[in-house]
Formats: structure tokens, sequence, C-alpha cells
């Protein structure tokens, strides 16, 4: 059973959103509803959810600032950030604290419920008219890729395989089942890699990879 905390100030909203998950999807169960970012804290700690599913504006505190806090106190629970702003900016700044997702409210049910799914999997989602954009207008800059080029030659082989690995996505977990190491070895392993290529950005790193050759 994949367990979701729903997180938006529109009451009527998530509790639509409540209904429609756990009527279409037998694998999900929604375990608490909350109306802002510090709600949602108390409850994911409470509640420990496998899937924090989010909106990015709300009062009190928004979606991104509470991703970070929940992030780091609770490293296993995936983040999906779930709103109506595609702006570059917000999706830039969640995928920096600790979001796994960033979804529009337009997708479809089904579509929702399989990314929810994928995403409990450790797979990043990125609804494909974020993605869009983020190539059409946030292309890595001549001297930002050099700088991570640069980077790349000072790895070992054994950073150079972890860092193949989040260029296709995986998480620290998932790195850590295919290396046959510790979830920690394998933050350590991506903590080296950030700091050699001078970023903190896992999104930043995968776009970068994609348009070079390594």
């Amino acid at each position: 059973m994949i367990r979701v905390l729903l997180v938006d100030d529109q009451r009527v909203f998530v509790e639509g959103l409540k209904f429609v998950l756990e009527a279409r999807a037998s694998d999900m169960k929604v375990v608490g509803l909350a109306m802002n970012g510090r709600e949602a804290i108390s409850l994911a700690e409470s509640t420990r959810p496998d899937i924090v599913l989010m909106d990015v504006r709300m009062p009190v505190m928004n979606g991104v600032d509470a991703a970070e806090v929940i992030a780091r106190r609770l490293p296993d629970t995936r983040i999906v950030m779930f709103t109506t702003f595609d702006d570059d900016e917000y999706v830039k700044a969640a995928m920096k604290h600790g979001a796994i997702g960033y979804l529009l409210k337009n997708r479809p049910p089904v579509e929702l419920i399989n990314s929810l799914r994928a995403v409990k999997d450790g797979i990043i989602q990125i609804d494909p008219m974020v993605a869009r954009k983020l190539l059409h207008t946030d292309r890595p800059q001549d001297d930002e890729s050099a700088r991570i080029v640069d980077g790349i030659r000072t790895l070992t082989g054994r950073e150079r395989e972890v860092l193949h690995l989040i260029a296709q996505a995986l998480d620290n977990r998932q790195i850590a089942e295919h290396l046959n190491v510790t979830e920690q070895t394998a933050r350590n392993y991506v903590s080296n890699i950030y700091t050699k290529l001078g970023t903190t950005h896992r999104m930043e790193i995968m776009k970068i990879l994609n348009e070079i050759d390594f």
C-alpha cells in the first residue's frame, strides 16, 4: 500500500483528490490532509507517508520550504509538487530542496496515479510541459557545461559509475542497491560528485549530462 499525504490550501480540491486516489487506485491510501506547509511537516512526521503530494503556493508556509524540511527530516519520504504553476524557478527550487517530482494539476487521474507509483519506486517525475519548457528556456550555458566537464575529469572510476546512475534518474537508495553498498555510502559518493562538479542541484547535473558526451 502506497501511503500518501495530500497538501493543498483548497479544502474542496484536496478532499476531492483524496476520493479520486482511493477510488481509482486500490494500492493507495491517503493518510492525511494538510492545508499549508507547516501542517504538512507536522503530519508527515506523525504519519510517515511514502509520498507527500503538495501544492507550491500556500499560506503560512509554501510547499518548497516545507519540502526542504520534510526531505531533511524524513529522507525516505518522496515529495511531489502538484500545482498549476509551471514557472521554471519553482521547478528548480522544488527539486533543489528535495522534491522528486513536479506535476501540473491538469494531469488526468490515471496519469497522476501512474506517476505516484513511479515516484514510490524512486523514479523522478516531471510534467512533460514543464520538461519541454526547461529544455527550451534553461539550457546550460557554455561555461557551466565546461565547469561540469572539468569536474568530471577529476572523478574516480567509481564516482563516474555513480554519475551514470544519477544521469538515469536513480535516487540514492537505488544507486546503493545497484552498487551493492549501503545507502550512506551511496550518499557519500553523490556528495563527493556534487563537490567536484561544483553543484548541489541533481536536476542541473542531469540536464547538463544530457547535453554532453561523458
